[in-house]
């Protein structure tokens, strides 16, 4: 049976702290509610071996997040209680870390703080953007409406990496078996034919780098296959850190395709946060910080600040977006309709929804074109190593090609 820590207060206001044993965290509460107990704090105790077992435990990714936020998001909509929505889904069952934050911020709840601070206080590991539509929602008095608009700008977040990820299996899976052949080659297929080396000096150059690289191959095997796992592991460890990838990314928009593609998707997280902030009553120049976060290229994030620089010296959105050059035509007349029609949020929102589906579609034809260009430049590699070997064996037996 598991065992809890507990801190309560009694209708004196005196404060107790103890152990008990019981079914559950419920059965707990229970237990001391009827002593005349209010729980403020209560932890289950880890044993030795669980502690041990929760080191190997998958890392929580961000659709459980989603998931969670999702069913608060519904519980406050239906209204049921933001104390006893966060206290059910604590009970959940789910991750780990996602049980372990959600008690964290019903145990915040439960000495008065806000759900603003429950949330920085937990380990769940959230956007900045959630926060403070969190915040908003607070200080509007329309947390359910803030909530759903977080969910929603997460769930987008989410939608386009797994799209991402999705259409770079079959590229990855291909280039790793292209290249897998290639070494398969070098290794056992070239070397067989070392001994066309040895006394043949009218042997082609092409034939002579073939073979004497897949003799260098067959030496050096098992350096090579060290070399392959350190430089999987350097690149592993460097894609953790943040300023590496920044560095890939601002690499990657500079040529003319991915850019585009950049720029676009850009765009659309952009504008689909402005549109979550102000539609929750968000300053504006408060949007406007808050929205450039996320924007992934640092030319991009540097030209959006120049905006927020525009709209605090007196422009309007719509100008300083034109003035620096952020949006196309379509984009300007969107937010001009929407600055004279007092409707910014849904112009925003109709505007991160076109610059969704434009990026959507250059992704896939960007994604497109892996596919055949790796096909093709395994087949130059295989086929010149070919011609190479075919070359080393006519060379030797002065057939006339």
């Amino acid at each position: 049976m598991p065992e809890y820590e507990y801190q309560a207060v009694d209708r004196s206001g005196q404060i107790f702290r103890g152990r008990l044993e019981s079914e559950s965290e419920a059965a707990a509460v229970r237990a001391l509610g009827a002593e005349g107990r209010t729980v403020i704090e209560l932890n289950e105790r880890q044993s030795a071996a669980a502690a041990g077992q929760g080191l190997l435990k998958r890392r929580l990714n961000g659709q459980e997040i989603v998931v969670a936020f999702n069913e608060l998001a519904t519980l406050l909509e239906s209204g049921v209680a933001l104390a006893d929505a966060v206290r059910a889904l604590s009970r959940g069952a789910r991750h780990p870390i996602l049980d372990a934050g959600f008690a964290s911020i019903s145990r915040e709840l439960l000495r008065g703080g806000s759900l603003l601070d429950a949330l920085r206080g937990s380990a769940i590991p959230l956007p900045e953007y959630v926060f403070q539509l969190v915040e908003a929602g607070e200080l509007s008095g329309q947390l359910p409406q803030s909530l759903r608009q977080a969910v929603g700008q997460m769930e987008y977040d989410q939608q386009i990496a797994t799209e991402i990820r999705g259409a770079l299996i079959y590229p990855a899976i291909l280039i790793f078996a292209g290249v897998a052949a290639v070494l398969l080659v070098f290794v056992f297929v070239v070397p067989q034919f070392s001994n066309l080396l040895e006394d043949n000096e009218n042997l082609p150059l092409l034939a002579e780098i073939v073979l004497r690289s897949g003799v260098w191959f067959d030496s050096n095997r098992w350096e090579l296959a060290g070399a392959l796992i350190a430089i999987a592991a350097i690149l592993t460890l460097l894609s953790r850190q943040a300023a590496v990838r920044q560095w890939a990314i601002d690499t990657l928009s500079v040529f003319p395709v991915l850019g585009e593609w950049f720029s676009e998707s850009d765009t659309a997280r952009w504008a689909a946060v402005m549109s979550a902030m102000l539609s929750t009553r968000v300053e504006l120049m408060d949007a406007l910080g808050l929205a450039s976060q996320g924007v992934r290229t640092s030319r991009r994030k540097a030209r959006l600040d120049q905006v927020t620089s525009d709209v605090r010296g007196g422009a309007s959105l719509s100008q300083a977006l034109e003035k620096r050059d952020a949006l196309t035509a379509t984009g300007y007349n969107l937010l001009r309709a929407g600055e004279q029609a007092g409707k910014m949020p849904q112009m925003l929102l109709a505007l991160a929804t076109l610059y969704r589906q434009n990026s959507s579609r250059r992704m896939k034809r960007t994604l497109s074109l892996i596919e055949p260009l790796a096909v093709v430049i395994i087949g130059v590699v295989l086929g010149t190593v070919m011609i190479g070997v075919v070359l080393a064996i006519t060379s030797i037996n002065e057939i006339p090609i």
